[in-house]
């Protein structure tokens, strides 16, 4: 088995946490649930629920901007439409990658001998 180290997992969430903070994104619903908007989350669970609403977000951007390029609407660009698809997919598959490597490293620790 492939060793897990939990401090590099652990600031790459928070890198894409605070990138996802530093964006300028127009809330798609309430902020999860102990975290106020702007706030830091004061633990793992938090960052956790912080970083998929984020995904959430990104995705519901990207839904909202092709809508409305189907529409028609003025000032939609497609260029813009396919780079918030984009940053929303890469947003969605390391989101993936990261439960991924928290179910590689909840296995291991279930394996190991007491």
């Amino acid at each position: 088995m492939s060793t897990i180290d939990t401090q590099s997992l652990l600031l790459q969430m928070r890198s894409l946490a605070a990138q996802a903070q530093a964006q300028a994104i127009e809330p798609v619903g309430a902020a999860p649930q102990g975290v106020e908007a702007g706030q830091k989350p004061d633990n793992f669970a938090q960052l956790l629920s912080h970083s998929i609403e984020a995904v959430n977000q990104q995705q519901g951007m990207a839904k909202t901007q092709r809508e409305a390029f189907e529409r028609g609407e003025a000032g939609v660009e497609l260029s813009e439409v396919m780079l918030q698809a984009q940053k929303a997919s890469l947003a969605f598959q390391a989101m993936t990658q990261v439960r991924n490597k928290l179910v590689e490293a909840y296995k291991e620790v279930t394996q190991m001998p007491i």
